[in-house]
């Protein structure tokens, strides 16, 4: 049997190419139109360096620090992103492998596992909202969400609805029926591991979004779910504050790339932004979310906790964005990644990567703890960062 171990998220994504449905791997790459933004999120960690020492280095190195009043074993969280149909556990997997190296679980309420599996197996759960149906429908998410323990809210405002990509958008089926199957045949027949998963699981890849049911009513399926996001006028800001105040706790603005929007997230009472621009899945064009870090985090960072995800695939990575003023970074992709690759041992072996880089870098740049960072700790081209807003 070939070694489940990996070293890098870039086996991980070679892996999870080799094992999924050609339509479901490509879901997962995404990225809109031209895939510019993706493609930036990506190469602007490649343009930065780092400054390293050759003595004096510490010996041990503490990777700890907090987000939104939950102690995290190093500065990387996990994203919430949609339908983990990748694995028949899903979320509740990377649930359990978060909880096991010591990190948040980032909950959609898109995805396929409700808020009541997935608490149990990390209590220090974070459920993201979108901003979607009537503010009665909205309150009673968030309300389910308090009593199944979540310890925060993410409220997810990047997102414009972009699509059309140049390279084609792969076909998702709105529920697995006997034509959506016999479609999908010859993708599935010829990935028979992942296919293997769900057959000895006893169920089939479930599309529906059990988190955004309504009481006494069945799940929706995904796109049912999408199609009601699309027909809810966008919020204002206070709408958003309405949401925070409704919340009544720890609470994430994600989505921010301008500095007064972080500002007005500053006012409206937020605890945490995450600097993002969806993965590159949202408006092309927008730069990278490690550009737009630096003068966010000058901006506003010494009143609220800034986040940032979008291109995270190294511990290194990591590094740049906490010298640059993060206080931690979420990944999506990279976890999905280890996910399909071997399930929730995958995800565990993700962010053992990650935290392998971070201790590395820690220990090169002659720094004993992720707190003692700084970005003179990186080397930045001239004209590397955009600031906007």
């Amino acid at each position: 049997m070939a070694n489940a171990w990996f070293e890098t998220v870039a086996e991980a994504q070679r892996r999870a190419r080799r094992r999924l449905p050609g339509s479901v791997y490509s879901a997962l790459l995404a990225g809109s139109e031209r895939g510019r933004t993706y493609r930036d999120n990506l190469a602007a960690f490649a343009e930065l360096g780092f400054a390293p020492h050759v003595a004096d280095l510490p010996a041990k190195r503490d990777l700890g620090t907090t987000v939104m009043g939950q102690q995290i074993s190093m500065p990387v969280l996990i994203s919430p992103t949609g339908v983990q149909a990748v694995h028949p556990d899903g979320e509740v997997a990377v649930a359990r492998a978060a909880a096991a190296r010591g990190t948040v679980m980032g909950l959609s309420n898109f995805a396929s596992k409700s808020v009541e599996e997935v608490v149990p197996a990390n209590p220090r759960t974070f459920f993201q909202m979108y901003w979607m149906g009537s503010k009665d429908s909205m309150a009673g998410h968030m309300e389910r969400a308090r009593d199944a323990g979540v310890k925060g809210l993410i409220v997810t405002l990047d997102w414009t609805f972009s699509h059309s990509r140049d390279w084609g958008s792969p076909w998702i089926p709105d529920k697995l029926d006997l034509k959506a199957m016999a479609r999908l045949a010859p993708q599935t027949l010829a990935r028979p591991r992942w296919l293997l998963g769900f057959v000895k699981s006893g169920r089939l890849p479930d599309l529906t979004v059990p988190n955004v049911s309504e009481p006494g009513r069945p799940a929706p399926t995904f796109f049912g779910a999408y199609g009601e996001w699309m027909r809810t006028p966008p919020p204002s800001w206070e709408d958003v504050r309405w949401m925070r105040e409704q919340w009544g706790g720890p609470f994430m603005l994600k989505g921010i790339g301008r500095r007064d929007d972080a500002r007005r997230a500053v006012d409206i009472g937020v605890t945490a932004i995450s600097v993002s621009n969806h993965g590159g899945n949202n408006l092309d064009g927008t730069p990278a979310t490690i550009r737009l870090l630096p003068g966010i985090a000058a901006a506003v960072g010494h009143e609220i906790e800034v986040l940032m995800d979008g291109g995270v695939r190294r511990g290194g990575d990591v590094v740049k964005a906490v010298a640059l003023g993060a206080r931690a970074v979420m990944i999506g992709r990279a976890c999905l990644w280890g996910l399909a690759a071997n399930g929730q041992a995958g995800v565990e072996n993700v962010l053992d990567v990650l935290r392998n880089g971070i201790d590395s870098a820690l220990l090169g740049l002659g720094r004993a703890s992720v707190h003692d960072l700084v970005p003179g700790d990186v080397v930045m081209p001239p004209g590397f960062t955009r600031e906007i807003g």
